[in-house]
Formats: C-alpha cells, structure tokens, sequence
C-alpha cells in the first residue's frame, strides 16, 4: 500500500461517527418494535453509503466499480464452493453435526431456503458488507495502515453480533447440551458468536483488501451463512 498524504486522509471524526451510525442500527434493529424494523439495517446500509461518498470517500474506496467487481468474480466462485465443501463435510460427519448444526430455526427446508436465498443475502450479507468492508473498511484504509485497518474493522464486526447472539444457546441444541446450564450456555453462545465473528470479520477484510473488490467478501459472507442454514436443514434429516 503506497503511503497516505495527509490530503487522503480521513479526519478520525467521520470514522467515530461511521461507528456511531452502525452501533445505532444494531441497536434499533434487534431492540426496536414495529413491522418495518426489519428494514433498518438495509437502509442504513443504503444511507451511510451515499453520506460516506458525500464526506470524501470515493466509489473505489468502497470496492464497488464495474471493474473491482468484475476483478472480483474468480475470487467469488471459489469462496464459494470452499465454504460450500466445508459445510458439507461438516453436515457428514456425526460429532460435527450434533454439535453444530442442530439449529430450531432452521428444521423445515423450505424456510432454510428462503433464509439462505432471500433474507440472508438482502436483510444481512449485503448491508453487512456495505458497512463494514465498504464503508468502514473504506474509511480505516484511507486513515490507518491495513493491520490496523483490519484489525480495527474485525473487532467491530465481532462486537456487531453480541446483540444477535444474545439468544443463540435458546435455538442451539449442541450449546444447550455442552453447558447443561442455561445462564452459561447463552455466555458461551455470545462470546464464542463474537470470537467467530471477529475472526470472519479479518477474513472478509483481507479478502476486501487482496482483490481490492467487495464482491469476495460479499459471496464468502454469503456462501458460510447461507451453506450454514441448508446444511441444518440437513441435518435434522439426517
């Protein structure tokens, strides 16, 4: 990475309001009320992009020109059909399966389907990575060197899904089953959520960096949540 000039450089304040704008979000999606709650986070996404443009960032620094995209298309097959065959492999091997892929949400297929290809994608995997490989990723490069850039953007990511999380031992079978006790299992669920998060977060940022193309992380992101529902699915019928 060539070194920034202090014209490239982002004030801090527009990286510290980024932050507060997603924080927000989380909040207001998992705690707020109302029919249209779920559309918080999309049009969030959709919001801070086009403000982010406004305040200095460019269409590059987002990862999203026609060129990064199209840069961005081997590297998207073969996430995919990577995080394909590890969930796969996963849902074949019987200790793998009852701990990890015996999930309430997700017994019928048709709902897993429709999570995998419809709510997953639009409700998640693309706001997600429109915030934080674009718009956040985007500002951190032009402030900070990429360790710190990505580091920073990981840890976010992780802290992201503590309000997700906060109910995951109440749908995971296999946690219920490791801690016996209800209070640790639902500890357990949101620091081993966070963990897990936080290091997915450093793999989609440095797939965002590596092929300077937000496409990879997009399919990546996708092809583990999505691989993730159709593989309980699976399960359960296993």
């Amino acid at each position: 990475m060539t070194q920034l000039t202090a014209l490239d450089r982002l004030h801090p304040a527009l990286i510290a309001t980024i932050v507060f704008v997603i924080a927000s979000a989380n909040l207001i999606a998992y705690y707020g009320h109302g029919r249209a709650i779920f559309l918080v986070i999309p049009t969030t996404a959709v919001l801070l992009g086009a403000a982010a443009l406004i305040s200095g960032l460019h269409w590059h620094d987002l990862g999203v020109t026609l060129p990064q995209l199209r840069a961005g298309l081997p590297w998207a097959g073969l996430v995919i059909l990577g995080a394909v065959l590890v969930v796969g492999v996963g849902v074949l091997i019987p200790p793998l399966r009852s701990q990890f892929f015996h999930d309430d949400r997700f017994r019928s297929l048709s709902t897993a389907a429709f999570a995998a290809f419809v709510v997953i994608p639009l409700q998640t995997v693309l706001p997600e990575e429109l915030l934080f490989r674009g718009v956040l990723q985007g500002a951190l490069m032009r402030t900070w060197s990429v360790p710190v850039a990505l580091s920073v953007g990981a840890v976010l990511f992780g802290l992201w899904h503590i309000t997700s999380s906060v109910h995951l031992s109440e749908d995971n079978q296999g946690l219920r089953d490791l801690f016996h006790n209800a209070s640790v299992a639902q500890i357990a669920g949101v620091v081993l959520s966070v963990v897990a998060t936080t290091a997915a977060g450093f793999i989609f940022g440095w797939l965002r960096y590596k092929t300077d193309s937000l496409l990879p992380s997009i399919a990546l992101h996708w092809a583990i949540n999505a691989a993730g529902a159709l593989g309980v699915a699976l399960a359960w019928r296993l």
